[in-house]
């Protein structure tokens, strides 16, 4: 086992350790091929672990079956579950994106391997060091879930490794900054590929949520140890959530920065405009961070002009930027396509296109879906006074699904099966289970996300819980209302977690047990009329792209029609059961 293993780090280099990659063409070295690998290699293993607990975790909260009790261990899983995935498995991603966005796409080598090792080492250790103290802690009731919320008394060693995870991260993601710098010390005058540039501002954004989990967890740590006899509970949550939600946006960045890679790759796609595509990214790094001001909307100690100027005037900022980027990507798939003469009428480049390639589906099927549920209730919960009927209600938890799940994690997979395809050079052990991943999931979890917002806001059912429908432990409060929709988001969730396995499956037997991809299998990769950097020969201006302003406008009368209705039901009374 351990030779195959080491087997899977190994191609074909020359003597200065580069390979040309067969499907992008780029230079690859051999330092950074290697630790792509083993990112995503661990990456994996958190999703499995997470993937777990997310049985237990639904089938608890599915009350037919009722798996946990309320004070049996319940929040015990649903803290390994949220550490698993919403941390883990995306940041082990995450660094891989740098890995991906820099070195590989500059055709440098990875500078300071041994500092990326350490990185990885140190993440690792955090990790488990977190997801020991969970597991062992003594009362299953008290555990810290994602937020960890002081004065909860966890054990000091989780705030430890919570820490050292994150400075593992940040150690991880230093070779990627030196390969920015090095990369514009040869060439200042230079830009940065879209892509590259993407990757360096997921970095920055990085940056500042690592720092802001740093100095929270710090905090709890000394409280915790003793050091201090007091924690100020208030400015403890506001310096959790620039990691809390700042970790999320980690996850937006390096989720945008794979599509505008895959679209290309295996879809074709050209860059409708690289300055408006950079000012949206350019525009992330002041607004996008200051969404994490909904989880403190019914905190006091705020001032209403502070609510107001987060939710509202600097909230558009970040929810423009994301506009540009949800016209630019599908305008350059489409303007891409059309210049190959690929697909007539309004939707034929869209028809037309891959459907029957994983990647290609994992990766449309993250752009549709974030879009429509995962940014219009981001924007929706957004606002100072809509959050008032959305936060700690299901429709919470529908939301991060939304965009967790069904953005960044399709997104996620799609890369692996491309790594897999194009770095590991394998074959999947069966084509017809990798297409139905992309299929299965967009629809098992687009369903249940749909379910979740649906069953928060209009039956005000709460999050965390593990028992609403019969009754709310402690009170005489019934929300049996609800308990039809139930019916349909148990089976839905229990179909997402089967399909999240089927990937597992895919991804690892194809690792263990998939041939050695031939040339013909990278070609079969590559979109119709090849690879081509500039799209082609005719400017991309000169292009129509009516299909994509026929879908944003979809998408527009979507978004304005459930603003209007949530503000319809903010001035109704929010009746709570039946």
């Amino acid at each position: 086992m351990l030779a195959t293993i080491t087997r899977l780090f190994e191609n074909d280099y020359d003597e200065d350790g580069f390979r040309t990659c067969s499907v992008t063409g780029l230079n690859i070295h051999r330092s950074a091929e290697v630790h792509v690998k083993l990112f995503g290699l661990t990456a994996v293993i958190a999703m499995i672990v997470g993937g777990l607990f997310a049985f237990s975790v639904a089938m608890t909260r599915w009350e037919v079956v009722g798996l946990i009790g309320e004070f049996e261990g319940y929040y015990r899983h649903l803290s390994m579950h949220a550490w698993n995935l919403l941390i883990f498995w995306m940041v082990f991603m995450e660094i891989a994106v740098l890995y991906v966005g820099g070195p590989i796409v500059l055709g440098r080598r990875l500078p300071l391997t041994k500092v990326a090792k350490a990185g990885w080492g140190i993440m690792v250790a955090g990790a488990l060091a977190v997801n020991y103290f969970i597991w062992t802690l003594s009362g299953g009731s008290d555990a810290p879930l994602l937020t960890a919320y002081v004065p909860l008394d966890v054990p000091l060693g989780f705030y430890g490794g919570a820490i050292l995870f994150l400075l593992g991260a940040t150690v991880a993601a230093l070779p990627f900054l030196v390969s920015i710098i090095q990369q514009k010390r040869e060439d200042w005058n230079g830009t940065l590929p879209l892509v590259a540039f993407g990757a360096f501002v997921t970095f920055v954004i990085a940056v500042q949520a690592i720092l802001g989990g740093i100095a929270a967890f710090s905090y709890a740590f000394i409280w915790q140890a003793g050091i201090i006899d007091t924690i100020n509970a208030g400015i403890y949550r506001q310096l959790y959530w620039i990691i809390g939600h700042g970790s999320q946006q980690i996850n937006l960045l390096a989720m945008i920065t794979v599509w505008y890679f895959l679209t290309h790759v295996v879809g074709g796609a050209v860059v409708a405009s690289e300055k408006v595509s950079r000012t949206a990214f350019i525009m992330y790094l002041f607004f996008i961070n200051l969404g994490a001001a909904h989880h403190l909307m019914v905190d006091p100690g705020l001032s209403a002009g502070w609510r107001i100027f987060n939710t509202s005037y600097a909230f558009y900022g970040a929810a423009f930027a994301s506009m540009i980027h949800a016209f630019a990507i599908p305008a350059g798939l489409e303007a891409g396509r059309r210049q190959r003469g690929l697909g007539g009428g309004l939707f034929g480049w869209l028809t037309s296109a891959p459907w029957k390639n994983p990647i290609f589906a994992s990766t449309i099927f993250s752009i549709i879906l974030f879009g429509f549920l995962g940014g219009i209730t981001g924007v929706l919960m957004g606002q100072m006074q809509l959050n008032m009927t959305w936060h700690n209600t299901y429709a919470t938890v529908g939301h991060f699904h939304a965009t967790v799940a069904l953005g960044t994690t399709l997104a996620f997979m799609g890369l692996v099966f491309f790594v897999i395809k194009t770095m590991f050079q394998r074959n999947f052990i069966s084509d017809r289970l990798a297409l139905l991943v992309p299929y299965g999931y967009a629809a098992a979890m687009g369903l249940a996300s749909l379910l979740m917002v649906y069953i928060g806001i209009l039956y005000g059912v709460p999050r965390r819980t593990s028992q609403v429908v019969s009754n709310i432990i402690g009170s005489e409060f019934s929300l049996s209302a609800a308990e039809p929709l139930f019916l349909i988001l148990g089976p839905m969730t229990l179909l997402a977690i089967i399909v999240g396995a089927v990937f597992v499956l895919v991804a690892v037997g194809s690792l263990l047990g998939g041939s050695r991809t031939t040339e013909s299998d990278a070609q079969a990769l590559l979109p119709q009329g090849g690879l081509v950097p500039d799209g082609g020969s005719d400017s991309v201006h000169a292009v129509e792209m009516r299909g994509t302003f026929t879908l944003c406008l979809v998408f527009m009368a979507a978004f304005v029609t459930l603003y209007v209705l949530n503000w319809f039901l903010l001035t109704q009374l929010w009746s709570i059961g039946a």
